[in-house]
């Protein structure tokens, strides 16, 4: 059985920077269960990341351990460019965090539970309180008691809380789990707000569309180790996709192109002709075809590249990844 390499290190090049996360090796384990296995992850300033995987992939210990919430075995890692755990006090003072779910007292306030939170920080907090709330659209409930809250309204008074320290850095773990449609909506809308602010915010996710849609750069993890990392465009650029073309003679283009020394393989479809091609295709590939369509005297009515999703990409390299297991 040939073993297939996944390159971790990021697609993005250029001059080294003083990325928002930087870690490097590492490592944690619990008992014979490896839950951060070696990992190197380099996190842009400035964008909105996404940390995706499936559940119980380790994306929830990475956050634990970068907060200082469990400890490395191994490795090195920074934020905001501080070293850690050496400059905690540093770096976790321009760091807002989510982990698992956010969690208030139910008998307060939605303003009043900020207010706590604040009174336990710097004094220029206590005078964020207000704007946070009005940051996440959450003013017109904020003297409502959090018993009352639907789980978006808990999310969002979750992001208020991070944004009282205001924060550089934002580590969100699941932020669309339990929500609906509109409620992942307004959730998506104001992380890219944040990043139009100029913070960071990194989010572990699971729901590869919503990745998607949300984030500039992702990495994929899986059993615990990074196996890609970069901007989604370059991630998936390198992918598999598929051509799509109407025709005079959908059969009669299949057969012309099933000689062609291009890995293609065609299906006939009701609407015409759907061509994937393999991993590596460069789009000169698809002019190539065009030619060969026209040259045999077909007409070629309409031909559309269409890229692989991030969802389908992310079951491609998976799946490829199991068979080296």
């Amino acid at each position: 059985m040939s073993t297939i390499e996944f390159p971790s290190t990021p697609t993005w090049t250029g001059a080294e920077q003083d990325w928002a996360v930087e870690t490097h090796g590492l490592t944690k384990s619990f008992g014979g269960n490896v839950a951060v296995n070696g990992v190197d992850l380099l996190v842009p300033r400035g964008c909105a990341f996404g940390y995706l995987g499936p559940n119980g992939a380790g994306k929830t210990t990475l956050i634990r351990v970068l907060l200082g919430l469990t400890h490395a075995d191994a490795g090195t890692m920074s934020l905001l460019g501080y070293p850690v755990p050496h400059h905690w006090d540093l770096a976790l003072a321009r760091v807002g965090a989510i982990v698992d779910e956010p969690r208030f007292h139910d008998h307060l306030t939605g303003r009043q539970n900020l207010q706590v939170l604040a009174a336990a920080r710097e004094p220029a907090a206590r005078d964020r309180v207000g704007p946070s709330l009005e940051r996440v659209g959450m003013l017109h409930r904020a003297d409502d008691r959090v018993a009352k809250y639907s789980m978006g309204m808990r999310q969002r008074l979750g992001v208020a809380a991070c944004l009282i320290g205001d924060p550089q850095l934002l580590i969100l773990d699941e932020p669309m789990n339990g929500l609906d449609p509109a409620g992942m909506q307004d959730m998506r809308d104001m992380i890219l707000g944040l990043v139009a602010e100029g913070r960071t915010v990194v989010l572990s996710s699971h729901l590869l569309d919503e990745v998607e849609r949300t984030c500039d750069a992702v990495a994929i993890v899986d059993r615990g180790r990074v196996i890609r990392q970069g901007t989604i465009s370059q991630l998936l650029a390198g992918s598999a996709f598929t051509v799509e073309v109407e025709c005079s003679d959908p059969e009669g283009a299949a057969q012309r192109l099933a000689s062609l020394p291009i890995g293609a393989s065609c299906t006939v479809e009701s609407s015409g002709l759907s061509i994937a091609l393999p991993t590596g295709t460069g789009r000169d590939v698809v002019a190539e075809i065009n030619r060969v369509l026209v040259d045999s005297g077909i007409s070629v009515y309409r031909l559309q590249h269409v890229q692989a999703s991030l969802e389908s990409w992310f079951l491609e390299v998976t799946s490829r990844l199991g068979e080296t297991s």
